[in-house]
């Protein structure tokens, strides 16, 4: 499919949103905190979350970075990567040490839902602020949500040199023709996003 044709992601309504976030607090609570808990302790799904999506999880402490994982299992229920993925930003992100109980009730979490990522043939039509973007050349292999670029300011070349500098790869890597580009769009939300009455869910389905 041409990056210029793709349709939208699947809505996700509020409550699912909201399911979707329980379900990844629960799971760090049961990884973190070791609790005796099972899978039936866990918010139920609805059918919604049972389809298949990869997910990213975001996690937060008093506005900094505290882990990201995410599960490009396009073949897996939503809900699940959105459980696995938490427990694993909580425990093994390599970048940071792993939560500790106490941390457990200052952290916000985000959830990310992505579309499927399509090639991307020509970088002039990566979109900074709409596409996530995926580089692989060799061995090489990253990834950055949408949105890192408006976190960060970044413009389009920049955020591709980044995604490169992140598999370790040179900056101008992407405008190589043995370099593999493709972009995805995705739908994200927070437990602080939600829990202000002031913002709308409805309109935190962004294209970002």
């Amino acid at each position: 499919m041409d990056v210029k044709e793709r349709g939208g992601i699947k809505q996700i309504e509020p409550a699912d949103r909201r399911r979707l976030l329980a379900i990844a607090r629960r799971s760090i609570e049961m990884a973190v905190c070791r609790r005796l808990s099972t899978l039936a302790d866990l918010p139920a799904p609805t059918a919604v979350l049972c389809d298949p999506a990869a997910a990213f999880v975001t996690i937060h402490e008093l506005g900094e970075l505290r882990g990201c994982i995410g599960l490009m299992r396009f073949e897996i229920p939503l809900w699940e990567n959105v459980r696995d993925a938490a427990a694993a930003a909580a425990l093994d992100d390599p970048r940071f040490g792993p939560v500790a109980e106490s941390e457990v009730p200052a952290l916000d979490l985000e959830v990310s839902v992505l579309e499927t990522p399509v090639a991307l043939p020509n970088p002039a039509d990566f979109v900074s602020g709409r596409h996530g973007i995926v580089v692989e050349r060799g061995m090489h292999r990253a990834l950055l949500l949408p949105q890192v670029a408006t976190e960060m300011g970044w413009d389009a070349e920049q955020m591709l040199e980044a995604v490169c500098h992140k598999a370790r790869l040179p900056g101008d890597a992407w405008r190589q023709p043995e370099t593999r580009l493709y972009v995805f769009e995705s739908t994200c939300f927070s437990e602080h996003g939600l829990a202000d009455p002031a913002n709308d869910p409805a309109n935190e389905t962004v294209a970002v």
